[in-house]
């Protein structure tokens, strides 16, 4: 089933892609039914496929086996989480009504995209990860260069050849694992278990960089975020989710897959550095997104902001310290963030991005009072920017909770300073809401027209999930944790 998830999304691409659909509709229900299949698909894995010590699902199938590669997909609770979040963000970009020129090319590009995302989560072979990883690249720059207004040519270019040169790095480490093993193979499983390049020493330390940086560029951490702002604004709405929603969690899902799982020891060397650079990612992404008087440049550097809550809790899991219960909540948080970022700040920009169908700008200063003729859009607007600001009862708030639990238990004058990111986050989103929404109706924005039928329900139902984390999370943290999955290599000291 794993396999069909994968491999429906990118055969309906290349059919999309092939067949003269001209009808834009038809090719956005199309789209719609084919993420449809792959999330049910999901869910049946889920069902079905009993949870144990290690992987579900696993199947294999030899690729290159000069060199040890196959076609190995397999998930553990962590990676079945962000496969299902993957499929949600992707049904609710392609049901989306968005008004975009060559719609059949357009939509055919979202679903090699969901493909390929979807088979970085499920996939145990190293290369195979590599080549995912690079593949959603290409995808996001299409969909940024050809759909994306502004600047966007320069924005995808940016976007690519950052991204890019991360990926090199990665490649680099990933080729000294598989060298180092005893018999040539990239099987995450047996490099898990194997950690053949770790410890001490100058070789160990040179891969964990090429690691953080190469995951780090895609996550984005400070200061390696630099081209997340300029692909998000000139993105269109569906992409702009994609890429918050999906692209980001590749970054911090490759940071505990590979250094930390494969490299415990060598982790825990220099979990104390990757700790301060989720700190400095809280705080900078949240300072600089108060100051944005762009909407989407606001909600894009809140992303740095909470991807550094991300890379806080991998830390402290990886740092060998304190009480395995708090290296645990610290890591279980991680992925509950994870999670909830996809969902939140997803449609925090499906919102964004009707804005700018309605009327092509983002400046802040232009909007006021619109609660008085978009009552909808206020509401989903607002219970969006609560989730992330992280307000008990909604999902951002369990995720954040278990992480900064689990870093007072390790580093604790690292989380103090880490609370102050929530009261700015705080203060960016009540602002945002008190000038667009409340207020006096700006003059210009008379005409504003509310969230249409079908723009409605897709918010509805990416917070209804952010709302039912929050209010029961058990679920989502009994699959999590589901076979121990979290006690990874080294996050037991």
């Amino acid at each position: 089933m794993l396999t069909l998830a994968v491999l429906i999304p990118l055969l309906a691409s290349a059919v999309l892609a092939l067949v003269p659909v001209r009808d834009a509709r038809t090719c956005r229900i199309g789209a719609t039914a084919v993420t449809a299949v792959a999330f049910a698909l999901l869910l049946a894995v889920w069902a079905v496929a009993a949870p144990t010590e290690g992987y579900r699902a696993v199947a294999e199938v030899p690729w290159v086996p000069s060199l040890g590669i196959a076609w190995r997909v397999g998930v553990d609770g962590m990676s079945l989480a962000l496969a299902l979040v993957t499929a949600v963000v992707f049904l609710a970009a392609t049901a989306w009504p968005v008004s975009v020129p060559r719609a059949r090319a357009f939509y055919a590009w979202l679903l090699f995209l969901a493909g390929v995302s979807i088979g970085l989560f499920v996939t145990l072979d190293l290369i195979v990860f590599y080549v995912f990883f690079d593949l959603s690249l290409v995808g996001m720059y299409f969909l940024i260069g050809r759909w994306g207004h502004g600047d966007a040519q320069h924005a995808a270019v940016k976007f690519f050849v950052y991204t890019l040169a991360g990926s090199l790095l990665i490649l680099i480490g990933i080729i000294v694992l598989a060298l180092a093993m005893p018999e040539l193979t990239f099987d995450m499983r047996a490099i898990m278990e194997a950690a053949p390049v770790d410890g001490a020493g100058v070789v160990p330390g040179l891969i964990l960089l090429a690691f953080v940086i190469g995951f780090g560029i895609k996550t984005p951490v400070f200061p390696l975020h630099t081209w997340l702002p300029p692909a998000h604004v000139n993105a269109p709405g569906p992409a702009s989710t994609i890429l918050a929603g999906v692209l980001l969690k590749m970054g911090t899902y490759g940071l505990v897959r590979l250094p930390l799982q494969m490299m415990p020891e060598t982790f825990a060397r220099f979990a104390l550095p990757l700790a301060l650079l989720g700190l400095a990612s809280i705080l900078w992404g949240a300072i600089v997104a108060y100051a944005q008087a762009n909407l989407k440049r606001r909600i894009a550097y809140t992303s740095v902001n909470h991807m550094g809550y991300v890379v806080l809790g991998i830390a402290v899991a990886g740092s060998g310290l304190g009480s395995e219960a708090a290296r645990q909540l610290a890591l279980t948080g991680a992925v509950v963030e994870m999670v909830a970022h996809g969902l939140i700040t997803g449609a925090l920009f499906l919102i964004a991005g009707a804005f700018w169908e309605r009327t092509q700008d983002y400046d802040l200063a232009n909007y006021g009072g619109l609660a008085e003729r978009a009552p909808r859009l206020t509401l989903m607007a607002t219970l969006g920017s609560f989730a992330s600001l992280g307000l008990p009862g909604l999902a951002g708030f369990v995720a954040e909770l278990h992480i900064f639990l689990g870093a007072f238990g390790v580093y604790p004058w690292i989380a103090a300073v880490g609370l102050l990111g929530l009261v700015v986050t705080a203060a960016l989103f009540l602002n945002l809401l008190r000038q667009v929404f409340f207020g006096e109706l700006v003059t210009v924005r008379t005409g504003f027209a509310d969230l249409r039928p079908a723009e409605t329900a897709v918010l509805a139902g990416l917070l209804a999930l952010v709302v039912l984390i929050g209010i029961w999370p058990t679920w989502l943290l009994d699959l999590i944790d589901a076979g121990g999955v979290l006690a990874a290599p080294g996050a037991g000291g």
